[in-house]
Formats: C-alpha cells, sequence, structure tokens
C-alpha cells in the first residue's frame, strides 16, 4: 500500500471516514446522489458527499474527472452554460440551493468562489473588495472602509497594499491578485469559499502564501477547493474526495486517504500510476 507521502495529522475532532462516507462532523455541504448532465451527457455520476463546517474539503482527480464541475454546481455556475441539467439535491447550511424560491444572488453571497486564474476588476485595490458589499447595500464610507480592512487583514494582503488602495488592482503580482479576489470573495462573509486551482498559475513562493492564508480562514469559512496538485491536498485539507469519470471513488479524512486509501483507483492516481 503506498505510504510514502508524509502528511501531518489531521486536526482533533477529524476521524477517518469509510470508503464514501462523511466525516462524523456537523455538515455545511450536503449533496444527495447529484447527477449532472452536459447536453445529456453525464459529467457527474450520482455523487453523495458532505463537506463539514470549518474544514478544508479537497477534489482531486485526473483532468475531465467531474471535479470543477462538482465544485461549480455549489454555487449554481453551472447554470450560466446552455444546455445543463442536474438530478439529486444540494443543501447548504440546510437550503436547498435549487429551490424555486431561492435568489441566485443571495446564493451566491453565501457561497464565494475564486477561479483558476485570479480575475481582479480594472479598478482599484480598494474598490475591487468594495464592490460586493456596495451591490448589497452598503453606502456608508466608514462601513466600507472597515469591511476592506477587515477583508485584506483576512487575505493576509493587508500590510502589502495599504499605503496604495487607490491604484490598479491590475499593478499586483500573481499572487497578491489571487489574494485580492479571495479579499473580495469574503468581504461579503459567504459561509463556504470555493477555490478552482487558485494556485495553478502560482510560483511556489506565493502558493505557499496561499495555503497558510486558506488554513487560518477555515476558522471562519467552509473551504472546498480543487486542485491537480496531491501534495496540496495532502498539505491542507482535513478531507478529501477522490473522482474518476465523474464517480465519487474515496472520500474520507486526508489522512486516511492517502496513506491508506480503501480502493486500487486511489491507490494508483496517489502514487502517479494515471492522472
Amino acid at each position: 500500500m503506498f505510504t510514502t507521502l508524509k502528511v501531518e495529522p489531521p486536526p482533533e475532532g477529524v476521524k477517518p471516514s469509510g470508503f464514501g462516507k462523511a466525516p462524523i462532523e456537523t455538515p455545511m455541504v450536503e449533496i444527495d446522489r447529484l447527477k449532472f448532465f452536459y447536453d445529456g451527457k453525464i459529467a457527474v455520476k450520482d455523487v453523495t458527499i458532505t463537506f463539514p463546517k470549518h474544514r478544508v474539503s479537497a477534489l482531486i482527480g485526473p483532468s475531465g474527472c467531474g471535479k470543477t464541475t462538482l465544485l461549480r454546481c455549489l454555487n449554481r455556475m453551472n447554470e450560466l452554460i446552455d444546455g445543463v441539467s442536474h438530478e439529486g439535491t444540494i443543501r447548504i447550511g440546510g437550503l436547498d440551493i435549487y429551490d424555486l424560491a431561492l435568489d441566485v444572488t443571495e446564493l451566491r453571497k453565501r457561497v464565494g468562489m475564486v477561479f483558476q486564474k485570479s480575475n481582479p476588476f480594472p479598478k482599484t485595490i480598494y474598490e475591487n473588495v468594495a464592490y460586493g458589499p456596495r451591490i448589497l447595500g452598503t453606502d456608508s464610507r466608514r462601513d466600507l472602509d472597515t469591511v476592506v480592512e477587515r477583508s485584506l487583514r483576512s487575505s493576509a494582503l493587508w500590510d502589502e497594499v495599504k499605503d496604495r488602495m487607490q491604484a490598479s488592482a491590475l499593478s499586483l503580482s500573481g499572487g497578491q491578485q489571487q489574494r485580492l479576489c479571495i479579499a473580495r470573495a469574503i468581504a461579503v462573509e459567504p459561509d463556504v469559499l470555493l477555490l478552482d486551482e487558485p494556485c495553478s498559475a502560482l510560483d511556489p513562493i506565493a502558493t505557499a502564501k496561499i495555503e497558510e492564508l486558506l488554513v487560518e480562514l477555515k476558522e471562519k469559512y467552509t473551504i472546498v477547493i480543487v486542485t491537480h496538485n496531491i501534495q496540496q491536498a495532502a498539505r491542507i485539507s482535513d478531507t478529501t474526495a477522490f473522482m474518476l469519470l465523474g464517480e465519487l471513488v474515496e472520500y474520507g479524512d486526508t489522512r486516511q486517504v492517502f496513506t491508506n486509501p480503501r480502493d486500487p483507483r486511489t491507490e494508483a492516481f496517489i502514487s502517479g500510476r494515471f492522472g
């Protein structure tokens, strides 16, 4: 069995879970028998999984396995694509996100997202972070100042930009831009933060800063991250799900998944024999 990857012990309270089962913790995200289709072709196959509150949960697997599609289901971003459909249910904080009465804008306030390529608005650093609160009705300059500073501090960016808040966000380095996007996402105080390959375009130093940041942010947010970097999943996640060809193959405590996988396909992927 593959055991050479060193993984730090999980935080107290996270217990190993069996194949396909959820950790014994209060869930923030509950997915039940989800199927997702593009033009009738199935991309996610009957996935049932839960992600616990205030933990980092990683989705790993080879390209095209369905992990990004699953992630984007959590804030209904996939609905921006023509010809999609789904079966099954997703609940976040007990709320059915496909309830016809649900305001999608409210959902995306509760479920923030950071994309693979940093995408700051062509505005000032300040206005990037203030954008969400303004849209939601915060007009007071004092209140906006408080939100902007809090969000930039939480994203470990405040000390680097506090003296140039009116500079263009596009003047920042790639790693700084990605942390700015995280600050923008958390400015509206979501319950869940989704990240799709947030470090794929970053150098090792910038990647380390993002990883350290995510470990800190889980104290306030439930984090779900898609990553091709299995070492990254091992370093920062509390729970890990391995997907293959749209199927959830294995899910459990990260230490268990990486050191004692229950499915031979998981072991093969982690040990680099495919993917």
